[in-house]
């Protein structure tokens, strides 16, 4: 171990003092669940992130998008995009009648707008992807994607293996990098699957060096689902995510690339502790509104918001009736959310399929079920809410010999991250809503 800290302090001391050459890597980590708390507390256990924070430039908070759930803040990341230019609306597609297992946004050809991945190609580098969202089918030389079977007796790592590209490669880094996988191995109920991707990343730094990477780390969102913000797995989850960070920083340091990247940490979204889950589809279903065989209106839940859909967008009579329910309800729930307008969300770049969208208070978690009691006790955590609330605010570090170090960015949006890549990387790309943060890189 003592070793191993040596190695880092010298990595991060060399790469500090060698700032007039120009930097050809970008490695851009993103840790789910992310808050600016695990790196601005020292209570927890993150001595990479500590490092790389101290060594170059950070943000006290970045605001995500609305919902605050993962594909679309992901996708954001990658395209300085909105969800409602991107197309990455929510983590699932909406499936008014579905009963089954929810498919989410896996294909890369959901998307859009262009993305950092396009812009790369285009400019003849190379590029790798490690349990990034909507990444499979994508312009990516290297990828194990994030993906999962519908059918339940199905597993996740043969389905990976599918989608992998070049062909055959998960092969190769189970015999490079992580040994033969196993359906535990690809859990987020075990840290091996963080662990693993970290081992995955650092051989394909040392072996290919792509000039954009992106990485995606997911069992601190796990376990701040089913513990809540400061759960003893949460931790634990945390320094798993951070020693797979030291893998790839030892990576670079032997692949003589330290003082050639800049390394950017960020997350996807902050979280809230719950203790009530709220079921509006409930209301909707007493009123005849939605029922298993037909609907006229449905609120696709994501956690910390939920998303009034029409079955025939310009239906008024629907929506003014949903309107009436929510205003007629008791007291006791009409406390437990705000509307947010079409209007509202307009500004804000949320999806432009639904009529409106219910903003819980924190505490307060909204799920897709419409039978049953509308309001329920809960334990753990969610994600989803408005972005503007604090505590769904992420991270942002910035290390490498092209940032600022010691410069402290008060608030950034997850938007204004692909045109700083852009930038570091001479990219031809221009984002659509992100805007180049001033003073965050060196002239």
């Amino acid at each position: 171990m003592k070793n191993k800290l040596i190695l880092l302090f010298s990595f991060i001391a060399f790469s500090s003092s060698t700032f007039s050459q120009t930097v050809k890597y970008v490695v851009l980590i993103s840790i789910d669940g992310l808050r600016p708390d695990f790196y601005l507390d020292s209570n927890w256990i993150q001595p990479n992130l500590l490092q790389l924070k101290t060594g170059g430039s950070y943000a006290m908070g970045v605001r995500g998008v609305f919902p605050t759930v993962t594909y679309p803040s992901h996708t954001t990341i990658v395209t300085g995009a909105f969800p409602a230019r991107h197309g990455i609306y929510y983590n699932s597609l909406f499936e008014p009648l579905g009963s089954g297992p929810e498919k989410w946004y896996w294909e890369y050809s959901y998307i859009k707008t262009p993305t950092l991945w396009d812009a790369v190609h285009k400019a003849g580098l190379s590029s790798a992807a490690l349990s990034w969202p909507v990444t499979v089918g994508g312009p990516i030389d290297y990828i194990i994607p994030e993906i999962w079977p519908l059918d339940k007796n199905a597993g996740r790592v043969a389905i990976i293996r599918d989608h992998v590209n070049p062909k055959g490669f998960l092969t190769e880094t189970e015999e490079k990098a992580t040994g033969k996988l196993t359906e535990d191995d690809q859990s987020s109920d075990y840290l091996r699957i963080d662990e693993n991707t970290g081992r995955n990343a650092a051989y394909i730094i040392k072996t290919y060096k792509p000039n954009f990477m992106a990485v995606h780390f997911v069992c601190v969102d796990h376990y701040e689902h089913k513990e809540g913000r400061n759960g003893a797995g949460v931790h634990r989850a945390l320094a798993s995510a951070d020693r797979g960070i030291g893998d790839m920083l030892e990576a670079l340091q032997q692949a003589h690339l330290q003082d050639s990247t800049a390394i950017i940490i960020t997350g996807d979204h902050g979280f809230s502790d719950v203790h009530e889950a709220l079921y509006p589809n409930v209301w909707l279903a007493e009123k005849g509104l939605l029922n298993k065989d037909n609907w006229k209106a449905k609120f696709h839940a994501t956690g910390g918001s939920a998303f009034l859909i029409l079955k025939d967008k310009k239906d008024k009579k629907t929506l003014a009736a949903v309107l009436q329910i929510l205003h007629d309800l008791p007291m006791e729930y009409q406390r437990k959310f705000r509307i947010v307008s079409r209007e509202e969300m307009n500004k804000i770049g949320a999806t432009p399929d639904a009529a409106l969208a219910l903003s819980p208070i924190l505490g307060i978690a909204i799920f897709n079920a419409s039978t049953g009691d509308a309001l329920k006790p809960f334990a753990g955590g969610a994600h989803g809410y408005f972005p503007e609330t604090k505590e769904l605010k992420t991270g942002f570090i910035g290390y490498g010999p092209v940032f600022n170090k010691g410069l402290i960015i008060n608030e950034m949006g997850l938007e204004d991250i692909a045109p700083l890549i852009a930038e570091i990387l001479h990219l031809d790309f221009k984002a659509k809503d992100g805007v180049l943060q001033q003073g965050v890189l060196k002239k």
